[in-house]
């Protein structure tokens, strides 16, 4: 299940990682620098998973970590309980969102898949809020539903707001922490200023509408990844700025209430297809040192940025 077509069934015009070929690895103040190993004749694949794997694919040993929330998270689970609960890591898209576009799809191989007993999974937030998943999972929601679940008032904001990405956002958020849910970092000013970031350009920033259309069934899906955003820009404020973490995630929360989760039990040689620009998606779990897991992940930065609500959306929904 390697090769350098990956995903060009989804979109012929693509050939770069989702993060730009051999990217990841070189940019080591990223925070998914830790996570993922650049299959050498195939850049568009990446290796990932737990442990440690030897003489694959041109890899002699690759030292795989399984994101673990306590490098990431505020809070965290006592280490006590660490095999027994879980925590999503971060929710997310797969995508740059800098320069590149959001790729259209993700593949995700279980070449080696641990075994074990399920986790507990806790999300801390005063709700109360569990959820019993596989051991390792990986755990998907719909963004349509993300949308279909905001109130009428929402929906209007929702419609008429744009989202500004950071420069180099993996390297921007690295200071930063999570909330507990993993759905977006905690609003206390510890992003990386952007003086200190790597050489970035004002053109290559990303600023994309909060709801993406789906091409092929029109459906609008509330498609943000909450730990990168930078500003957001809603018509129509007098001055068409603002930055408001807080208000992104009181509109995602809802949907990754436990009903709507689904969380993958991989087995191996499993294939995992998704639509990236329709789903968030996270790591879960957490592994002792001897479990192996290992993963190929490809996805291909997409030949054009998603289209956002038709001016009939708008006047549907504002």
């Amino acid at each position: 299940m390697l090769g350098n077509n990956c995903g060009l069934g989804f979109d012929p015009q693509s050939e770069n990682y989702g993060h730009g070929n051999n990217k990841t690895g070189n940019t080591k103040k990223s925070i998914l620098h830790p996570d993922l190993k650049t299959i050498p004749r195939v850049p568009q694949v990446q290796l990932i998973g737990n442990g440690v794997v030897y003489d694959h694919e041109g890899l002699a040993e690759a030292k795989l970590k399984h994101p673990h929330h306590r490098t990431f998270h505020k809070t965290v689970i006592p280490e006590a309980d660490d095999l027994k609960y879980t925590r999503f890591y971060r929710w997310h898209i797969d995508a740059a969102l800098y320069n590149l576009s959001p790729p259209r799809v993700t593949t995700l191989y279980g070449l080696k898949v641990p075994t074990g007993e399920p986790q507990t999974l806790r999300y801390d937030d005063g709700t109360g809020d569990e959820l019993r998943v596989p051991l390792g999972t990986t755990a998907f929601i719909s963004t349509r539903t993300t949308f279909n679940l905001l109130p009428k008032n929402l929906k209007s904001l929702a419609v008429r707001t744009r989202v500004k990405y950071a420069p180099h956002p993996y390297v921007w958020m690295a200071p930063a922490k999570s909330r507990s849910t993993g759905l977006g970092i905690e609003s206390e000013g510890l992003e990386l200023p952007l003086s200190e970031l790597p050489e970035w350009e004002d053109s290559k920033i990303k600023i994309f509408p909060m709801l993406w259309k789906n091409p092929d069934t029109g459906e609008l899906h509330y498609q943000v990844h909450p730990s990168a955003v930078y500003e957001l820009y809603i018509t129509p404020i007098p001055d068409g700025k603002r930055e408001d973490a807080d208000l992104v995630y009181e509109l995602q929360r809802p949907s990754i209430s436990p009903e709507f989760v689904y969380p993958h039990d991989w087995s191996e040689n499993d294939l995992v297809l998704f639509h990236n620009r329709g789903v968030l998606h996270t790591v879960v779990g957490a592994f002792r040192e001897d479990q192996i897991r290992a993963f190929h992940q490809c996805n291909l930065a997409a030949s054009a940025d998603p289209a956002g609500p038709s001016e009939e959306d708008v006047a549907k929904w504002a």
